[in-house]
């Protein structure tokens, strides 16, 4: 699975566990070496970054001899290096969003036809209910690879007669996902001639799916170890809380409109629906960051009915200097641009927060645009606030790393952070008041998202547990 949160070695898995330093050093280098030996003298270059792993957990899975390989795609699918696999037991396809314009398309049918490229002749594949044109793009590349293609039956149609399934992911977006796999566990099942699989059971289309160009797949009974396997999904960075005693984190690594869309309506249900506390305030905190050609703007548009009170933008750096951090390294994107993207990403913020003045009253007082400050040469300061007329009124400041976003966010109230340096660390009377609130709440209530390298970073610095 791509990408990683905190360690490279996330991405092959053995029975659920990264691979151990020892084999990923082991296997890294005989893959290493044998490309070395035998690339053509004339085009002397070695795989890229993910194609090289990809080629890696291949010869992992082939050597440890694993019984079933679970092999995300990169990006796509048709060009997708992942897609040399000629007879797969089976391919999912979950649900499209808008996401790699740049390589995959601006629509969402140019993004089914290449998620259909991952189709195969006479190997099942099953997807969820998705718009009508993507789907009909979908049973299009099926029809012409000759690839049975089935659309899955929801969740709530294997609980008909039967206790409702608990899903270790929280989120309803997730349904569909788990609905997925039970379609493709069963099929690996089948294959290998498991028995005792359940009855199918006999459920009556639901009308909205009638008429669609993709049969639907029978529900069936669900297995102890379906029920239990769905109950017991964990995922890293996924709708994730820390609670560090009076600063609580919420880490979700959402970075499409329809998955902050679902990361909103998480966070509301298991933050914002909590009731404030007695015996003082609560602060609500931002922290954001976007990579490459996403629609930052539109990200941020639909994370503002939360009411935070602070945002804070970060590169996805965990420190000025990643000398130490090799796992977290991105070598295709320098310091100056990354934070070039989080001065726009405040700017989008506070105009977006000019413009809900007037039609909500939690933002009472206009916000001035202009007057940021120059970034400051001395390493551990913060960088740029823009001014705003009160303190607690959702101003939005740019920090040069991860560490100290969180480090000024926890203000010393998280035992896995350092608190902020005092000595000038914070010139601007915004970031001086909001650490005074963010100090005296009664709750700190975080959410992180917009980036699973963000969401990354954040993680090795709050479960250092994670980097062993």
């Amino acid at each position: 699975s791509s990408p990683h949160l905190v360690q490279v070695r996330e991405r092959i898995r053995i029975n659920g566990q990264p691979i151990s330093k020892e084999l990923f050093n082991k296997y890294f280098w005989l893959v290493y070496n044998r490309l070395e030996e035998t690339k053509d003298p004339a085009h002397a270059s070695m795989p890229a970054y993910f194609r090289f792993l990809t080629i890696m957990a291949f010869h992992v899975f082939l050597q440890e001899k694993v019984d079933l390989a679970v092999v995300e795609v990169g990006i796509g699918g048709t060009y997708d290096c992942t897609n040399i696999i000629r007879a797969p037991v089976v391919c999912g396809v979950s649900s499209l969003g808008i996401d790699h314009t740049s390589i995959l398309g601006d629509t969402m049918e140019k993004i089914a036809w290449q998620k259909g490229g991952i189709f195969k002749p006479g190997v099942p594949a099953f997807t969820v209910p998705q718009p009508e044109r993507p789907l009909e793009v979908l049973r299009e590349r099926a029809q012409e690879r000759k690839c049975p293609l089935y659309l899955c039956p929801e969740l709530d149609d294997f609980e008909e007669g039967c206790r409702a399934l608990e899903l270790g992911l929280a989120g309803a977006h997730q349904r569909s996902n788990a609905a997925l796999a039970l379609q493709l566990a069963r099929t690996w099942l089948q294959r290998r001639g498991c028995l005792g699989l359940g009855e199918v059971k006999e459920v009556p289309p639901r009308t909205e799916l009638m008429g669609r160009p993709v049969p639907l797949a029978p529900a069936f009974q669900l297995t102890d170890a379906m029920i239990q396997g769905l109950r017991d999904t964990e995922w890293l960075g996924r709708t994730q809380v820390l609670s560090h005693g009076p600063v609580t984190w919420y880490l979700d690594g959402a970075h499409t409109t329809s998955s902050i869309q679902a990361c909103v309506r998480w966070f509301r249900q298991a933050a914002l629906n909590q009731d404030k506390p007695h015996d003082g305030s609560e602060v609500r905190v931002l922290l954001f960051n976007a990579t490459g050609d996403r629609d930052t703007a539109a990200l941020l548009k639909l994370l503002v009915p939360c009411h935070f009170d602070y945002a804070v933008f970060c590169p996805n750096f965990t420190e000025v200097s990643m000398a130490n951090n090799a796992d977290l390294q991105n070598f295709n994107v320098s310091l100056e641009n990354a934070l070039t993207r989080c001065l726009e990403n405040q700017r989008t913020w506070t105009r977006l927060l000019e413009e809900k003045v007037g039609q909500d009253p939690w933002l009472p007082s206009p916000l001035r645009v202009g007057g940021l400050l120059q970034p400051t040469p001395a390493r551990g300061s913060l960088l740029l606030v823009p001014p705003a007329p009160r303190p607690l009124n959702s101003p939005a400041l740019v920090f040069p790393c991860l560490a100290q976003a969180l480090r000024w966010v926890a203000q010393g109230r998280d035992p896995h952070l350092a608190a902020p340096a005092a000595s000038g660390a914070h010139p601007h009377p915004a970031a001086s008041s909001g650490a005074v609130l963010l100090r005296e709440a009664a709750s700190v209530r975080v959410l992180v998202t917009g980036s699973l390298h963000l969401v990354g970073g954040a993680l090795r610095l709050l479960d250092p547990a994670l980097s062993q």
